[in-house]
């Protein structure tokens, strides 16, 4: 992909896409890997079971989990052009960042649904049960498991033992399997999910002018609307670029697109596109910690139980000392 014209335009050298990605995944590793291990404790550990949406903040900890522990393998491989190890592990990591995508778009989109929905229907929020989140979450992850396995398996041919991520080859589709294909990304991966999430927004934003409940004030739907709003912030910017270049980067590829200026643009904002899209690791957790009062509560709660026991022992110590 680097000088590997698809057309007859010699000038889609993409040399700085190395650069580019190593800086972007060297930026997003430490920060991705504390901020999601200790969302995910906590998540896990001290949010109570009957918080909102806390089933599918777990899953969207671990689809960012997943995704950033394979990033010091793309580092290593664009900082030196090599790849010395399987290439079995070089199409793990591959999927890897389809996976996160996908299942990030996903649950981003249960977030803002559930949330919206106890908004509108809060009496269903209280007979709602954890089971219900659990199998949603087991649903998606089989569906785009399994939908995301194109994604390797395209890229798995014509390309060197040394070469790996946007070095790959790419396999050439008939025009029914490339048209099907698009549609079923496009549609599944971004324009559902999009109206989904603005249907949301919309929805809790006029249930702000609504008359407060005696259980459920407008304090709670003000969470629900940061909720929201955040779930979509993270989407527009993160998935929203990918999308719109995916179409043309796709047939781009497949030679179905020969005019240069189409070829160039869409080829030079791929790797951005890509750089976005991993974002995503670093943009949830704020949704769990700025948007969700009940994750700052564990923590704060959690802090201040660790700082008396603390005092207790210390005080324990001084009496024993007297």
């Amino acid at each position: 992909m680097a000088s590997n014209n698809t057309s007859n335009c010699s000038t889609t050298n993409v040399e700085f896409q190395y650069h580019l990605y190593a800086t972007t995944y060297i930026l997003i590793f430490i920060p991705g890997l504390l901020a999601n291990s200790a969302a995910l404790w906590i998540l896990c550990r001290f949010s109570n079971k009957k918080n909102k949406a806390v089933i599918f903040m777990v899953n969207l900890s671990v689809a960012d989990l997943a995704h950033v522990l394979s990033l010091p393998f793309r580092i290593y491989y664009y900082l030196s052009r090599h790849w010395p190890f399987q290439k079995a592990l070089c199409l793990l990591c591959f999927y890897l960042k389809y996976l996160n995508m996908y299942a990030s778009i996903c649950f981003l989109t249960c977030i803002s649904l559930q949330r919206c929905f106890f908004v509108l229907k809060p009496l269903r929020a209280r007979v709602w049960k954890r089971k219900y989140d659990v199998g949603i979450s087991a649903a998606i992850w089989i569906i785009v498991g399994t939908a995301c396995l194109p994604f390797p398996i395209l890229r798995s041919q014509s390309a060197p033992n040394e070469s790996c991520f946007a070095d790959l080859g790419y396999t050439e589709m008939n025009n029914v399997t490339l048209t099907v294909m698009i549609i079923f990304a496009e549609l599944a991966g971004f324009v559902i999910p999009v109206v989904i999430i603005g249907w949301c927004t919309w929805k809790t934003i006029i249930s702000l002018k609504q008359p407060a409940m005696a259980f459920q004030g407008i304090g709670e739907r003000q969470k629900a609307l940061r909720m929201v709003f955040m779930c979509a912030a993270v989407f527009f910017l993160c998935f929203t670029p990918y999308h719109i270049n995916f179409i043309f980067y796709t047939m781009v590829k497949e030679k179905k697109l020969q005019s240069c200026p189409i070829v160039i643009s869409t080829v030079y904002f791929h790797p951005f596109s890509l750089c976005l899209a991993s974002l995503c690791c670093l943009l949830d957790p704020f949704i769990y910690y700025f948007m969700a009062s009940e994750f700052r509560d564990q923590i704060s709660l959690h802090g201040s139980s660790v700082i008396r026991s603390r005092l207790m022992s210390r005080e324990s110590g001084s009496s024993m000392i007297g």
